[in-house]
């Protein structure tokens, strides 16, 4: 593959580059399959693969296209069963290529990966169908449409896997923190599927894994009867170990309770074995002999059950629901998405392998998807349930409180009547205003009291309004008289203590008379200043009346 382009040199166009990779993971992929094609045709006898070296390039790209599983049709009948273990090989290229196409072209945001993956996904799907029309044949024909629909898609998900993992790298984001990117909902049910069907395919593993093991000698029994030699017995290690993965299927169908066939006629299931005469392959000595199923494979009977149990709880932790009715209802979704899963892997893994009696072989996927929705989903609804009320339940005691957290530094909640006090409110800010300096004369302004203004604070609990309460007011100072009867003249007045109501809050009975009087009321209720302007003479030519009478001598 060329390498991407340096620092300084202009991004390569997309779909360019697209079809660089596309055709870059098809040739190595076919290279790779005819490597093997060749010792095959080399070791082996030259009938079964034909005898010029065309032959042997056709059922290379037979073999590629099975890698893609893509089905064929031959005289009677047709192979549909084809090893999931070989889409490895082109899945790794694919994703390869996708992040080389990535670090090649410029790609700003995250959802551009989707046009990366188009852009490799055509080109490719054009490859798929063109090897299909190559590798036809009078008995052998391959499928030029489901080349078309394999290759697309397993080009668009692997290679858009790559463009994705390496855009997430150059941008320093974490692979996490796509699952933050989708909505709780889809979240929760991708985490449950996923948790579920892992359990389910682990469950299988260990069910192939302990039958291999029981019938190993038969296994190699049927090795030594084949002779495959050092070179064939090196090609038929890697045909079984690319038809694990069905095994696994096929073990899951067993666990989830339908089972699997091996032919016409033949059941492979809890309820009993009936199998009838096999092909020599060591791989199939793990079936279990006629009769009824063995005891402790009765044990995996539990594996769906368990499975929707765990898949309900994380569903249920990803995304709680305030509903309690909707909590069990998301939980059969999970089993429901779960059985759709493995009704794909059911068809994926099995199929026609030829006509007459190997018409019929693997899990039926509508039975294998119908009971894994239904155990899966009870199971999961109910365990979603549980653990729903269990989550507010403890949310709930966390958030309450009894009189005795109150003096253990709790929220303060009286246990019996329920009140909670109000936060203490901070300290009022203290606001003084400037006024002016003392002026000459009867007249002059007092010097108004310090006013605190409270700092906005939250809101209380609502308290039953109260009645305010008039309080008598003391007078105001008296002005100083002298000896002889004059009164001493007028400086600055000391400041008053206390705080008196607002105007607006007095009864009117105790409010007074005067314009004096009402810009003192102002000046404490909104902190406002004003300067004193000089006298002015009475036009009676007499002393205007003072604020107030000085008391008598």
């Amino acid at each position: 593959m060329p390498p991407p382009p340096a620092d300084g040199d202009q991004p390569r166009p997309l779909y360019t580059a697209g079809g660089i990779a596309a055709a870059w993971a098809a040739g190595v992929g076919l290279v790779v399959i005819m490597t093997l094609t060749v010792v095959g045709w080399v070791a082996a006898p030259h009938g079964a693969f034909g005898e010029d070296f065309l032959d042997v390039f056709r059922t290379a790209v037979q073999g590629w296209l099975v890698g893609h599983n893509v089905g064929f049709a031959i005289p009677g009948g047709r192979v549909t069963m084809l090893p999931l273990g070989l889409v490895v090989l082109p899945g790794l290229l694919l994703y390869r290529a996708g992040r080389w196409l990535a670090r090649s072209c410029e790609l700003p945001r995250l959802r551009h990966v989707f046009r990366a993956a188009l852009a490799i996904a055509g080109p490719y799907a054009a490859i798929a169908g063109t090897l299909a029309l190559i590798g036809q044949t009078e008995v052998i024909r391959p499928s030029m449409v489901q080349a078309l629909i394999a290759g697309f898609v397993l080009a668009f998900l692997a290679g858009g896997l790559g463009a994705l993992v390496q855009l997430l790298k150059d941008k320093g984001i974490p692979r996490r923190r796509l699952l933050r990117l989708m909505p709780d909902r889809p979240r929760s049910l991708l985490v449950g599927t996923a948790s579920a069907t892992g359990l389910l395919l682990l469950t299988g593993a260990v069910l192939f894994c302990a039958s291999l093991i029981a019938g190993f000698d038969e296994a190699v029994a049927t090795t030594r009867e084949l002779e495959p030699g050092i070179i064939g017995g090196a090609l038929l290690l890697i045909m079984q170990l690319v038809y694990v993965p069905n095994a696994v299927v096929f073990g899951v169908a067993y666990a989830v309770g339908p089972g699997f066939a091996v032919g016409a006629g033949t059941m492979v299931a809890p309820t009993g074995v009936a199998v009838g005469p096999l092909p020599l392959f060591p791989m199939l000595a793990a079936l279990p002999e006629n009769g009824p199923a063995p005891a402790l494979s009765i044990i995996a009977l539990a594996a769906p059950f368990v499975a929707g149990g765990v898949a309900g709880v994380l569903t249920q932790r990803s995304a709680p629901t305030v509903v309690s009715e909707a909590a069990p209802l998301w939980g059969f979704v999970c089993g429901v998405t779960t059985g759709l899963v493995c009704a794909a892997l059911s068809i994926l893994a099995g199929g026609p392998l030829g006509a007459d009696r190997l018409a019929t072989v693997g899990p039926s996927a509508w039975q294998v998807g119908l009971i894994t929705a239904l155990e899966v989903g009870v199971t999961a609804a109910i365990s979603a349930w549980v653990a729903n009320w269990r989550h507010f339940r403890a949310t709930g005691a966390e958030e309450g409180a009894g009189p005795d957290d109150d003096a253990a530094g709790g929220d303060g909640v009286d246990g019996e009547t329920g009140y909670r006090p109000p936060a203490a409110a901070p300290e009022a800010a203290v606001v003084r205003p400037i006024r002016p300096a003392a002026a000459d004369g009867p007249r002059a302004r007092r010097t108004g009291p310090v006013v605190p203004v409270p700092a906005p604070v939250a809101p209380a609990p609502a308290r039953p309004a109260r009645r305010p309460v008039a309080r008598p007011e003391p007078d105001p100072d008296p002005v100083p008289v002298a000896e002889g009867g004059e009164p001493e003249e007028a400086g600055p007045r000391p400041a008053r203590r206390g705080l008196r109501l607002p105007a607006a809050l007095r009864w009117p009975g105790r409010r007074r008379a005067g314009a004096a009087e009402d810009e003192d009321d102002a000046e404490e209720l909104y902190g406002i200043t004003y300067e004193a302007g000089p006298d002015v003479p009475d036009p009676a030519g007499a002393d205007a009346p003072q604020e107030r009478d000085a008391p008598a001598g």
